[in-house]
């Protein structure tokens, strides 16, 4: 009788073409779209070399401790800036135009003329400071003590860096990458619409056919959970597909840890399905108001985990509303997956996971108790 249940369902839920539209065309569409409009978003973050001038006048050629870290932060592939030597009159053309974002005058202190304030700006400043406050600790040293003059000099060659970067496991800091994480989250929700239509057609007072399905001789909670691993099967095959869209057609990457993330998808379909079974078992309305609610919550809860803003999940959620930051099943999702992608350990993906699994079950408990409560009268 399973295999019967399922197999007429499944041939069912296919001929529902806006259900499979909205679970499986309209996420394969807004990834299209997301890719179009934001994958050069990254590319705008990247260094790149800051294009400055400096004076050179009779002070700038004299004084050669200046001229050389001005030149030693000016070479090689990893450099600074990108000098120029020019008179006065240069320079000031050089910035009106617009082809620099300052120049320098030598002197004591150095200055640096700009016409408007930005990061750049701010790191020539930074770097003229830090010489200015080196110079003077130099020259206060050889005051007290110039026999330690080579020591110095050779300190100041050979700075010891007591910073070390280290890699996380998976790949770089990318938020491109978790706006396609969110989109992900979201299309599993979206699974809700499956979930929703289940639970509705097994409820005898809201459908002619649910009538029908109750009035057969099958357990009303055995033709339910028939129902619903058809519906399962389904949306779990569109996630796939997204998935395989995503990381293959897209070339999003998902880090080192392809079964996590799978496994991760499959929670997240499942919590999707009967969040909305239980929308539907609770809510006695229309089936346009359970929609509604469906998509409502959904967007919210994908807002909030920073579908359309990234830093909004950390200004409302992790700030002000930490309670919803572990019970937003989109936010839960999406962080797991940026778990995966970046972190070297899976402490804060097992949290996720976790509470994200608690909720899961209250849906399917709730959905349960909701339908098996449900008597008629008469049908």
């Amino acid at each position: 009788m399973f295999v019967h249940i399922f197999a007429n369902r499944l041939r069912c839920l296919l001929r529902d073409r806006e259900t499979m539209f909205w679970t499986f065309m309209f996420p394969l569409a807004l990834a299209l779209f997301f890719y179009m409009s934001l994958s050069n978003v990254g590319k705008g973050e990247a260094f790149q070399e800051i294009d400055v001038a400096v004076v050179n006048d009779s002070w700038y050629q004299e004084n050669q401790f200046f001229r050389t870290a001005l030149e030693e932060a000016s070479r090689g592939d990893d450099r600074l800036f990108n000098l120029t030597l020019a008179t006065g009159e240069e320079a000031r053309k050089l910035l009106d135009d617009g082809k620099i974002k300052g120049y320098i005058i030598a002197g004591d202190p150095p200055q640096l003329i700009v016409n408007e304030s930005g990061i750049y700006q701010s790191i020539i400043k930074s770097f003229l400071d830090n010489y200015t406050q080196t110079f003077r600790a130099v020259e206060k040293v050889l005051e007290n003590d110039p026999r330690i003059y080579q020591e110095v000099f050779d300190s100041l060659g050979n700075r010891k860096n007591y910073v070390k970067e280290a890699p996380a496991a998976g790949g770089k800091p990318d938020n491109l990458v978790y706006y396609f994480y969110t989109l992900i989250a979201m299309a599993c929700m979206y699974g809700s619409f499956f979930g929703m239509r289940e639970a509705t057609d097994i409820q005898a007072d809201i459908t002619p056919l649910a009538a029908r399905i109750n009035i057969a001789p099958v357990h009303k909670l055995k033709a339910f959970l028939s129902s619903t691993c058809a519906a399962l099967l389904i949306h779990l095959s569109e996630m796939m597909i997204l998935l395989a869209f995503i990381r293959y057609v897209l070339n999003i990457d998902f880090g080192p840890r392809a079964g996590y993330v799978l496994l991760t998808t499959v929670i997240g379909s499942i919590t999707g399905v009967f969040f909305g079974a239980f929308v539907s078992a609770v809510v006695k309305k229309s089936e346009g108001i359970k929609v509604g609610i469906l998509i409502g919550v959904t967007m919210i809860g994908s807002c909030l985990a920073g579908m359309m803003y990234i830093d909004m999940k950390y200004i409302i959620l992790s700030k002000n509303l930490p309670f919803l930051y572990w019970t937003n099943p989109v936010n839960l999702l999406s962080d797991a997956f940026y778990c995966l992608y970046y972190f070297d350990n899976l402490n804060r993906y097992a949290l996720n996971i976790g509470a994200l699994s608690c909720i899961t079950v209250l849906f399917c408990a709730l959905t349960y108790l909701f339908i098996r409560r449900r008597k008629y009268a008469s049908l």
